[in-house]
């Protein structure tokens, strides 16, 4: 593969899919090295009222949730060996697509303006450690823009960049993580950590919701990361790879992050979800452990927009790839100008954002899902023929079991999802809308509905190799 991935939205040739499974597991830690962790383990032990037990077995249980999810959509990926986005024409319809397909680019625009701000907070913090540097607007502007500009530069390149990155960072992440660990064990009051009272079930539920809302948001992108897998690839491992990777990383983090708040209660409702670890760790081991926080960030940024590129090309965008992902770019970059300078209370902006995002998500993912139990393969002709010619057409370029299945499930979700932005009238009194598990509903409502509906027959996919188009 060259150093800059041509490939677009066609399928990778049989040839050119060489990638191991393995790969998948430091692809999938890099994609949970974040401090935004941390925030959302001491919101578990401060805001939701959560032990140290309820803290674990949430910190078990949502990645297995979530990225179980993630794993088992990313098997479509090497079936088809082409991005999420792309395949998803087979279910909807080339016309079809574009209803669920526009919805999730908006929702990378959030994705990708929190992890922009969160990666510029942790270069101001290191600033502010090493050269007393306080940021103002100019110094705010500066930083976001240049973490944009590196992602957009990794990104843009492809996913040979990407998952180079990702080895190295997650070796990294891994060693500067465990001696955060190390200094915790030895500073905290570990009596009092366990001495504290439980938390009643119905927050600890909700909890698991609100950890697994973000793993959710990668199900889209997952056969992005799994199109250069042979068909041969076992999809146990993929399924085993994703989970692991990031369960690896969740699990430790939030225990950190909730083990943090003891020694600074704010922790949860600070505007600045980074500068606090200047605070708690020592001046030698906080600025190397920002800059890895900082270089996973930035490779969080870089897998969603490397998606978002994909995206965009299939709702028209006759773009190559790394030009289609400098949409996204400019985009993230204005709205995380605007989250910096505004935001009070970054946690709720992100819990917010989180609930909305999942469900937007999830109703996707339903449908996809259920489709997959019935088919084992796409026509790669049928994917880049967007006019009346495809096998992908259905009815007027929709497909109507997928598109009312999606619908429904979406328009459900939001009536039981609740945040500081909206609230649905069945958010209240349910305990759907009280745990904060709208997308869960969501996924089982649009997955079931399509299962049920009557649906034309799987194509049979033409004979030969996929054209090689790039985009």
């Amino acid at each position: 593969m060259s150093a800059l991935e041509t490939h677009g939205l066609e399928p990778v040739p049989e040839q050119e899919r060489t990638a191991r499974t393995c790969d998948l597991f430091p692809t999938w830690v890099a994609a949970n090295i974040s401090v935004l962790l941390l925030t959302m383990g001491a919101g578990l032990g401060v805001a939701y009222g959560l032990s140290f037990w309820q803290t674990l077995a949430v910190g078990v249980t949502a990645p297995i949730v979530s990225y179980g999810l993630v794993g088992l959509i990313g098997i479509a990926g090497k079936r088809g060996g082409a991005p999420g986005m792309a395949l998803s024409r087979a279910v909807f319809g080339q016309r079809g697509n574009l209803l669920p397909g526009a919805l999730i680019w908006v929702a990378r625009w959030g994705w990708e303006t929190i992890n922009a701000v969160t990666g510029a907070y942790a270069l101001l913090t290191v600033l502010d450690i090493l050269f007393g540097v306080r940021g103002g607007t100019a110094l705010t502007v500066v930083t976001l823009l240049l973490f944009v500009v590196a992602t957009f530069a990794i990104s843009g390149t492809g996913i040979d960049a990407v998952q180079k990155c990702t080895r190295w960072a997650a070796w990294l992440f891994g060693v500067f993580s465990l001696l955060v660990l190390a200094r915790l064990i030895v500073e905290t009051d570990w009596a009092e950590v366990f001495g504290r009272g439980a938390g009643p079930a119905s927050a600890m539920i909700t909890g698991i919701g609100l950890v697994a809302a973000g793993g959710i948001s990668w199900v889209p992108t997952s056969p992005d990361f799994t199109r250069y897998l042979p068909r041969s690839a076992s999809s146990a491992a993929i399924v085993r790879n994703t989970v692991g990777g990031a369960g690896l990383v969740v699990l430790p983090i939030l225990l950190m992050g909730m083990v943090m708040a003891y020694a600074i209660p704010d922790l949860a409702s600070a505007p600045d979800p980074v500068s606090f670890l200047g605070e708690v760790l020592p001046l030698w081991l906080a600025v190397p452990y920002l800059l890895i926080a900082l270089v996973g960030t930035l490779l969080i940024n870089s897998m969603s927009m490397y998606s978002a590129g994909f995206t965009a090309q299939t709702l028209g965008f006759r773009l190559p790839r790394h030009w289609a992902v400098c949409v996204n770019a400019v985009i993230s970059l204005v709205l995380g100008g605007v989250l910096m300078l505004a935001a009070t209370s970054f946690l709720n902006t992100f819990v917010a954002f989180l609930s909305l995002l999942a469900v937007t998500f999830s109703a996707w993912a339903g449908v996809f899902g259920a489709d997959m139990l019935r088919r084992r393969e796409y026509d790669a002709e049928a994917l880049l023929d967007t006019g009346r010619t495809s096998a992908y057409w259905y009815r007027g370029g929709f497909a109507p079991a997928a598109v009312t299945a999606w619908a429904a499930g979406l328009g459900t979700g939001l009536l039981f999802t609740t945040s500081d932005w909206f609230t649905g009238p069945l958010a209240s009194n349910n305990p759907v809308g009280e745990y904060g598990l709208g997308w869960a509903a969501t996924i089982v409502i649009s997955g079931l509905l399509y299962t049920v509906l009557p649906k034309p027959a799987v194509p049979v996919p033409v004979s030969g190799g996929p054209p090689a188009m790039a985009i």
